[in-house]
């Protein structure tokens, strides 16, 4: 019996009677949350994935309290264990690329990017799903460092609006740093080039900030970029929020001064920047 197309039902047989159309599959929140569940599967499965938001943070925050705490100056008199605890926060989520870039090449890799194309499901669920994991990832780092911080002397000053507020601009920041993951997952082909791209963009910039050190101690050249990077934004903002900090005086540059405005521009920005340049990206990688 041959079958003649029909939008509205599916199919038509030659008799006229009307043949189901295939179902759509689930919703589309149902599609993220099947995907986010499998990608925390795996660091169930393989708990030392955690060791770069656990070991790596505790270790960064007791090797800078205590060993190099000594030798570093903040102005204001202000505790520098208060004032260090933002700045590995906000590495812990930049490092967040690290996770979405290799675990999004890992799949690409092994064809299981092409197997969900099989499946009836969205293509941006995928994406999502990747950020969604990797953001969960990373607040189990941010959640260890602030009981680290706990024990360590840090404390958050400030009204829980406002701390409250410091982890928002924490998060907004690390998703930022997912669709920067996105970008180099889609377009390296191997891990090792992923996590040597990674390791030497991330890490280092990571530094070349106020994360560890104020931006006064170091050469005006070094400052500028240092101050002008949007990771001092975010970190100044949370220190600010939690009272770990004062306002920085007139010399510093303008984002410093204004930090919570400027980390909101820096996200958005960012995000309306890259996102899609990480969605292209990711389009063309699966058409290959």
């Amino acid at each position: 019996m041959s079958t003649v197309a029909d939008p509205a039902v599916g199919t038509t047989s030659a008799d006229g009677f009307a043949v189901p159309a295939r179902p759509d599959g689930p919703s589309f929140g149902r599609q993220v949350s099947a995907l986010v569940r499998r990608n925390l599967f795996h660091i169930r499965r393989q708990p030392e994935n955690l060791a770069d938001v656990t070991i790596q943070p505790v270790m960064f925050v007791l090797l800078f309290a205590y060993v190099f705490g000594g030798a570093i100056a903040v102005a204001g008199g202000v505790n520098y264990r208060e004032w260090l605890l933002p700045g590995i926060m906000a590495q812990t989520m930049a490092f967040s690329s690290f996770v979405v870039a290799s675990g999004l090449c890992n799949d690409l890799n092994k064809g299981i990017i092409d197997r969900f194309r099989s499946l009836p499901i969205q293509r941006a669920s995928i994406l999502i799903a990747r950020s969604a994991s990797s953001l969960i990832h990373s607040s189990i780092g941010v959640v260890v460092m602030s009981l680290t911080g706990l024990i360590v002397g840090w404390r958050i000053r400030s009204n829980l609006l406002d701390a409250l507020l410091g982890y928002v601009v924490l998060v907004g920041f690390g998703f930022v740093m997912i669709w920067i993951g996105i970008v180099v997952g889609s377009r390296l082909k191997t891990i090792e080039a992923v996590n040597g791209v990674m390791f030497t963009t991330t890490f280092p910039i990571t530094f070349l900030a106020n994360t560890f050190a104020p931006p006064e101690s170091m050469p005006d050249w070094l400052r500028v970029f240092a101050e002008w990077n949007p990771l001092s934004s975010v970190v100044q903002a949370m220190r600010q929020l939690w009272g770990n900090a004062p306002a920085v005086g007139p010399e510093a540059a303008l984002p410093l001064q204004y930090p919570l405005l400027s980390s909101l521009l820096w996200i958005v920005g960012l995000t309306v920047l890259i996102a899609p340049i990480a969605i292209r990206a990711f389009d063309a990688r699966t058409r290959d």
